[in-house]
């Protein structure tokens, strides 16, 4: 999954795609790249980000999306607001990528309503203005696992089937260092919730804490990441640099059919 921020301030790129037209650029560009998935946001939800309105976020994102809705390649929207999910949905997006995991007003309906689309649920502990604050937990593997199959539970009873349905730990959504890397160490106990895992762990600050890169020089460690976290059980990576993690992952899936052959 190639990352598209339609933003002035996300963590990585903000600022970079900001115009419609340098966004569509690098959409092409991380489809030619090899990306199997594009993912546009137009709200940064970096620690400490402030929500924009909603006509701001579709003002961001819909040009977008109805450029390279021509592409074969399925396109997911970044959003936990309904209203934006609905106008993406009509622009052309088939799966909607929500940090909030559906909990927002009229979200649950508006995905369920839409037979053809499928939704990552994330974790996140507090809200991107605080939730880098001071997060704890007692067991987070067992507390994000739990709130995901609650939120499961909550997709499937308003009907939402369980072939629409991804999920997202939530890595750096508040959680320490030591939280993310035990999340990553046990991901593969989240694929006994039955639906494929997606990983965003390209380019974060965890990464930076543990090499001491800055976010515009972590392009190696997000390739490790990438690749330990599809060791782990990931099926779908969400990564800025599609063409590096893409050929990092073709040498391990070599590597895996011969030893299966």
């Amino acid at each position: 999954m190639g990352v598209v921020n339609v933003t002035p301030d996300s963590f990585s790129d903000g600022g970079h795609y900001y115009s419609a037209e340098q966004a569509i650029e690098h959409a092409k560009k991380l489809i030619d790249e090899g990306a199997d998935i594009l993912d546009i946001g137009g709200e940064s939800t970096r620690p400490g980000s402030v929500s924009v309105s909603i006509e701001e976020e579709l003002d961001r994102v819909i040009p977008v999306l109805q450029a390279i809705t021509g592409s074969d390649i399925p396109i997911s929207i970044d959003t936990s607001k309904a209203e934006v999910m609905r106008h993406a949905i009509e622009s052309g997006a088939t799966i909607i990528n929500d940090i909030n995991a559906l909990q927002a007003p009229d979200t649950l309906q508006t995905v369920a309503s839409n037979n053809h689309v499928s939704v990552c649920l994330m974790h996140m502990q507090g809200s991107p203005i605080n939730m880098q604050a001071n997060p704890k937990y007692i067991d987070i593997v067992t507390e994000v696992k739990k709130f995901l199959q609650e939120r499961i539970n909550t997709a499937k009873a308003a009907g939402i089937s369980q072939e629409r349905l991804i999920i997202d730990p939530g890595f750096g959504f508040g959680k320490t260092l030591q939280h993310n890397l035990e999340l990553l160490q046990h991901l593969d106990s989240f694929t006994d919730l039955g639906v494929p895992i997606l990983a965003g762990l390209s380019r974060k600050s965890m990464l930076g804490a543990i090499t001491g890169n800055d976010v515009n020089n972590r392009i190696h460690e997000s390739i490790a990441a990438a690749l330990l976290a599809v060791i782990k059980g990931a099926r779908i990576v969400r990564v800025h640099d599609v063409k590096e993690t893409r050929e990092a992952l073709a040498i391990y899936h070599a590597m895996h059919h011969h030893t299966e052959v």
